[in-house]
């Protein structure tokens, strides 16, 4: 049997739990059908456009592996995958999120973006009480110079030792949102999620 899942506290990727190239074209399917219900427990969608995909190492190592598979780039694509991705593994209290803004219409995809610019500043993850803000990656353009969001965005949402202990209890509301002045969205966030996510922590 493969094995699918590495340890969730796992912190940093190693390419020896990489699937040999050579053996990957015939676990494929398998390993995809793994990563999907993995991923099932760690998306939240919120407002009309909006979906957040926890990170964890798992989903890293797959995003890597698929990368390796389709543009067969060898070792140095691999090493530019670990300093692209590698950053998006959770390092202990702590929440990463691929963030992507999703709308058919280009024209009116262009519209919205443009009307959200800066929203990278406005994410964040409530847990009773206390608010954590969104820390965006900062070595990408998060909104153009003429004020258009990217339609992807990476936050950390970086946690006290009492903030994580009070998301992994149940009795707590743990809300995920956006503040800002034109997309000020909030969701719950769903318990099998929550459960999933209490164990990046």
């Amino acid at each position: 049997m493969m094995e699918t899942a590495m340890s969730a506290a796992k912190r940093s990727f190693s390419p020896a739990d990489l699937i040999p190239a050579g053996e990957y074209p015939q676990r494929r399917a398998e390993a995809r059908k793994a990563i999907a219900a993995l991923k099932k427990n760690r998306r939240v969608e919120v407002g009309p456009i909006a979906t957040f995909f926890f990170e964890n190492y798992e989903t890293i190592r797959h995003q890597i592996q698929e990368m390796l598979h389709i543009e067969k780039g060898g070792e140095a694509q691999l090493a530019d995958e670990i300093e692209a991705y590698g950053p998006l593994i959770p390092q202990g209290n702590e929440l990463v999120a691929t963030v992507m803004f999703e709308v058919d219409d280009e024209i009116r995809r262009k519209v919205l973006l443009l009307k959200i610019g800066g929203i990278e500043n406005h994410a964040f993850v409530k847990i009773g009480d206390e608010l954590v803000r969104g820390t965006p990656d900062p070595y990408r353009e998060n909104t153009s110079p003429e004020g258009k969001a990217s339609s992807v965005q990476f936050f950390n949402f970086r946690m006290s030792q009492a903030q994580a202990d009070a998301f992994r209890d149940p009795k707590v509301q743990v809300l995920i949102g956006f503040d800002h002045p034109n997309y000020g969205h909030i969701a719950v966030l769903p318990d099998a999620v929550r459960a999933a996510l209490a164990e990046d922590l």
